[in-house]
């Protein structure tokens, strides 16, 4: 089993926005970095834990905790012309991005950026890390430990 850190923004898809959805699951759709959408075909499994992160916000931080529900599949909308995930060079033959299924576990009180970057035990988590951009990164399994107990 692996662990992940997954961004979203909240003003797209929110925790509370998956907590509302059909079975609580969401294709996590709109990848368009080339290693996150490694991790997501190649090494994500069903069953992996993942951090649901709350980004491009007012206070950003993780805001519940999901797993993967589905294995890598192509993105639909990398297909759809006109849509801001389209990409033209994407065939249904050869589809160049992929997404997962994500399934809420359980909302969580919000453990803010701030609040991680004040505990040394976190230090080499990768949202941490300076130039950190990417929407997915993997979670070491020492590093979820001590996320799961600040968010009891």
């Amino acid at each position: 089993m692996r662990y992940w850190l997954m961004k979203s923004e909240p003003s797209d898809v929110s925790i509370d926005d998956l907590a509302a959805m059909p079975n609580q699951t969401v294709d996590w759709y709109g990848v368009r970095n080339y290693q996150a959408r490694n991790f997501m075909r190649d090494q994500m499994q069903v069953g992996d834990g993942v951090l649901f992160y709350h980004s491009n916000c007012e206070v950003p931080g993780i805001a519940g905790l999901a797993e993967v529900s589905a294995l890598a599949y192509p993105d639909r909308l990398q297909f759809i012309e006109g849509h801001k995930y389209y990409d033209p060079k994407a065939t249904t033959e050869t589809p160049r991005w992929f997404n997962v299924d994500v399934r809420l576990v359980r909302k969580t009180r919000l453990l803010s950026l701030k609040e991680m970057r004040e505990m040394p035990e976190l230090q080499n988590l990768r949202i941490l890390q300076r130039g950190n951009r990417l929407s997915i990164t993997p979670v070491d399994p020492r590093d979820w430990a001590l996320i799961l107990e600040k968010l009891k």
